[in-house]
């Protein structure tokens, strides 16, 4: 009897650990932010997966996430490019193009419960409160340099995971050992995604795709 019971409190914790992990899927519900005077880069939303297409373009999409999944500190997924910007300087304004960014944006837990499922990307990345992960396929650093977002300062990180050329790749990473290493500090409540392909600087055409975006 007593066996029964430590496996099935085993399964209770064992099922509650694992209830949060999330498959993010691109569907419409994804909100998107657009710059003045630049064309929006082309996001097919597909389910599992997103088709870019940039041509000069720069633009962000953003997903809120569910209150399920804020204690999140892991995340995995695909991308490749088949058409790649140059290597550019991505610490530096106006000429940090890239392939593919996903963004990870964090808020303190206070924060977080007042504005974490309601605030637009735009109020994010403009927020105090924010902290954002910002992993990267393009730039002329090597790969797992960490830059200071050069739009957020010291609210933004970059992360170079790959570099500016055509390629398919799978990643797994550990968001709180990165959070840590980036900001001094065990993260706060994953919030939210966005992704952004960004290629009006050089005027070069981007072509590619993220699938499979899983958080746990």
């Amino acid at each position: 009897m007593k066996k029964l019971i430590l496996l099935i409190s085993l399964g209770i914790i064992i099922s509650s650990q694992t209830a949060f992990a999330a498959n993010t899927r691109f569907t419409n519900e994804w909100k998107s932010l657009e710059f003045f005077r630049i064309p929006a880069t082309k996001y097919a939303m597909k389910g599992q997966r997103v088709d870019i297409t940039a041509k000069s373009s720069s633009s962000v999409i953003y997903h809120p996430l569910p209150k399920a999944n804020w204690n999140n500190t892991r995340a995995s997924w695909g991308w490749q490019t088949t058409q790649s910007v140059p290597p550019t300087d991505l610490s530096r304004k106006g000429v940090d193009d890239r392939n593919i960014s996903l963004y990870f944006v964090f808020l303190d837990q206070k924060t977080a419960e007042r504005i974490g499922q309601t605030a637009s990307i735009k109020k994010l990345l403009t927020s105090k409160k924010a902290r954002i992960l910002i992993y990267t396929f393009g730039g002329d650093k090597p790969r797992n340099t960490f830059l200071t977002n050069p739009y957020l300062g010291k609210r933004g990180v970059t992360i170079i995971k790959r570099a500016a050329k055509p390629g398919s790749f799978s990643e797994n990473v550990d968001l709180g050992a990165d959070y840590r290493r980036a900001f001094g500090a065990s993260p706060d409540a994953l919030v939210g995604v966005a992704l952004a392909s960004d290629s009006d600087n050089t005027g070069k055409t981007v072509i590619a795709r993220v699938e499979n975006l899983q958080l746990q």
